[in-house]
């Protein structure tokens, strides 16, 4: 992206600095990284940076409107709505392709975003790990609006802790030790305080949630939500029976409420029209399919992690559903080779973390993450057996 950066970093790049790289990574909770990080971060000037950050403002602008509530009301699948919901979603992710335009220009587009977290503490720690063994220049900085891992990492913990102790605040996911994200469970622990607490060891009494530390009950006042109802759905039925207290009026306050999740979702983008967000409109309401549906992509509103998505579209595909107001076709972007690399260039995607913290009339960006890839699709499924793949961090040019 910055040629000049670029050639430098890959002239530098060892293979002995990557292992380094990794070992520090994995040195802070052995075993938790899961997932393949990529060898390099990517480097992004001021003039593309302020091309997502438009999109992101444009998008908040929707979201912000005082029509958004009754807009996505039908966003939220009935036997997933949670009780006590709150006026905005604490947190945002915006996921953005590195795209190639009709005249061969590079620009954003808007590929999905979530009212739901993402790996807002790993990265903090990715950051300080990768300045250890890579050269990123003085003026580049992963954090957006002034923000430095001190003061981030002060603005997570108000949002997460709201005015609790952390005793009283909880991480609620399934099975977190399981998760392939858990690294990003344990720095949040590091960083915020909190316990990680698993839906099986949840104990109700009333509409009070406990859950236990050193043989204690301990009153859970607020959850640090990361549960996805999608992938609830598909657990054993004893944790499914489980999850349905959380469906029932708890005394407890989220963060962020689940029921965000869907209304900031897929669900979200037939209603934005800016020039970084493809063409989407809800299946159910086209009156005829696009001649071309080669240039489109199909994609089910409620799943998580790319599953359903229908990458090489045809009429049949269209015609054998069944529920097509559960289904979005999304005009394709072209991802740009992009990131030079030691054998073929890379396609890149970049999610930027907005926080919105309570009593604030809009959210702000404050980082990022991103995904390098030389498959068809973002994703550790279509990137088997390669390099310079996976999890990353973009370096933004500071204004």
């Amino acid at each position: 992206m910055v040629p000049a950066i670029r050639k430098s970093f890959n002239q530098q790049f060892t293979k002995d600095t990557y292992q380094a790289y990794l070992k520090e990574l994995e040195s802070k909770h052995p075993g938790a990284l899961e997932f393949r990080v990529a060898e390099t971060p990517i480097f992004i000037d001021n003039i593309f940076k302020h091309k997502i950050l438009e999109a992101c403002e444009s998008i908040v602008d929707t979201i912000t409107n005082k029509d958004f509530i009754a807009q996505s009301n039908l966003a939220i699948p009935e036997n997933v709505k949670v009780l006590n919901e709150n006026e905005h979603s604490h947190f945002i992710a915006f996921d953005f392709g590195i795209c190639e335009n009709a005249d061969g220009e590079l620009e954003p587009q808007l590929i999905e975003m979530q009212g739901f977290p993402t790996l807002f503490a790993y990265q903090v720690l990715q950051d300080e790990v990768t300045r250890h063994h890579f050269p990123i220049p003085e003026n580049y900085s992963t954090y957006l609006n002034g923000f430095d891992s001190v003061s981030y990492i002060k603005l997570l913990k108000e949002i997460i802790l709201g005015n609790y102790d952390p005793e009283h605040v909880i991480l609620l996911e399934i099975l977190p030790h399981q998760q392939k994200t858990k690294i990003d469970f344990y720095c949040t622990a590091d960083y915020v305080g909190i316990p990680i607490v698993c839906l099986t060891e949840l104990i109700q009494k009333g509409k009070d949630l406990f859950y236990k530390k050193d043989e204690k009950e301990i009153i859970i006042k607020r959850i640090y939500n990361r549960i996805i109802f999608d992938d609830l759905q598909q657990q054993s039925t004893e944790i499914q029976e489980k999850g349905k207290l959380l469906l029932e009026d708890l005394h407890v306050e989220w963060v962020p409420h689940p029921n965000w999740f869907y209304r900031i979702s897929k669900y979200t983008l037939p209603f934005i029209d800016h020039p970084y967000v493809p063409y989407t409109k809800f299946l159910s309401d086209l009156k005829e399919l696009p001649k071309d549906l080669e240039n489109f992509v199909l994609k089910p509103l409620f799943s998580f992690a790319g599953q359903g998505v229908v990458i090489d579209v045809t009429f049949n595909d269209i015609v054998n559903i069944t529920d097509p107001y559960n289904w979005i076709l999304q005009r394709k972007v072209k991802y740009a080779d992009v990131i030079i690399t030691p054998d073929i260039p890379a396609k890149a995607e970049i999610r930027i973390f907005y926080f919105w913290k309570d009593g604030e009339a809009r959210p702000i960006a404050t980082n990022n993450l991103a995904r390098l890839s030389k498959g068809k699709m973002i994703g550790v499924r279509y990137n088997k057996d390669k390099e310079w793949v996976g999890g990353s961090l973009c370096y933004f040019e500071k204004d």
